[in-house]
């Protein structure tokens, strides 16, 4: 039986109305998340269906861990967003496990992977430094030199794919729609917020003590190398697998006998509609649907005309 899930709303100073054309009734035009799937304090996802419906994904991680091939974390692992960019987001970091179990209360690190689902012409994302050494990075902050280049702004298209690992200062600039999966955590240290203030007045805190302490100044290519092939006439592509996660772009129609390449995985519906047969159980599915495929579920075939973000460790 796989697990649909309720998402959650977050509303952001930066964010926006486009989560509506997921089909999703957002409560405000200042919208900037939807966690899709999440088991996380900060939001975790209600259960629509089934034998667990009204509980929490937290809850049955908890009471029910045969149902994820009783891995073995203490938390549930991952998390699926989309972040809908009116404004830019702050220049931020986040730190990485060790770090954050030391630091955060025991707390996942953060490395996530962003595929653009829509962007505006010329829209830009801040991806690392265009500095060579971390000492030479603190020195910029010290001296509050944010304006200045020392930010790597890259320009993006939709279908495009970036990985952040932990470390790395990022930021989603304005008119950008973005499709995350990440390690299920919500720690962010920001370096810059333009000085922009929130409706009480007042700027939002910055963390930039702890930034210093994680930020990676790296030479590599932003440019990740994606596989694709063709699985009975569908277009199956991998973005990223490395300690963290996979995550796979099926675009699909007609019909795909689907075999879970782990014991279980995050499923969302980016685009289009059709069903997916689970066990002989028939599910509508629809632009903006979240769905878990459990280590019970044995038979899955996707049928319609629709794009399909998988994620799984």
């Amino acid at each position: 039986m796989a697990l649909f899930l309720k998402p959650i709303f977050h509303e952001k100073i930066w964010g926006g109305s486009r989560l509506r054309s997921f089909g999703y009734n957002i409560p405000s035009d200042n919208i900037g998340e939807v966690w899709g799937i999440s088991a996380h304090p900060n939001g975790s996802c209600e259960i629509l269906n089934g034998p667990y419906q009204g509980q929490t994904l937290d809850q049955v991680w908890n009471e029910h861990r045969e149902l994820f091939g009783d891995f073995p974390s203490k938390d549930f692992p991952l998390m699926t967003k989309i972040v809908d960019a009116k404004k830019a987001l702050s220049v931020h970091v986040h730190p990485d496990d060790a770090y954050a179990y030391e630091n955060e209360a025991g707390q996942y690190g953060k490395s996530e992977c962003w595929y653009i689902v829509d962007a505006e012409k010329d829209a830009e994302i801040i991806y690392g430094l265009n500095i060579d050494t971390k000492e030479n990075a603190i020195d910029k902050l010290n001296e509050a030199q944010y304006e200045s280049s020392m930010f790597n702004k890259v320009k993006v298209k939709p279908g495009e794919f970036y990985f952040i690992p932990a470390g790395t200062i990022h930021s989603i600039g304005a008119g950008i729609l973005v499709y995350e999966t990440m390690q299920s955590s919500d720690v962010t240290y920001r370096v810059y917020d333009y000085d922009r203030e929130n409706e009480a007045g007042h700027t939002r805190p910055l963390s930039q003590s702890k930034a210093k302490d994680v930020i990676e100044v790296s030479n590599e290519s932003i440019n990740i190398s994606t596989d694709t092939e063709i699985v009975e006439n569908h277009k199956r592509i991998q973005l990223v697998s490395n300690d963290f996660f996979t995550m796979v772009k099926w675009e699909i129609s007609g019909t795909l006998n689907y075999m879970k390449p782990r014991e279980f995985v995050l499923v969302s519906v980016l685009k289009g509609q059709g069903q997916v047969i689970v066990d002989g159980e028939v599910y509508t599915l629809n632009k903006g649907q979240n769905f878990i495929l459990t280590s019970e579920d044995l038979d899955t075939i996707f049928e319609g005309d629709y794009e399909l973000i998988v994620s799984y460790l």
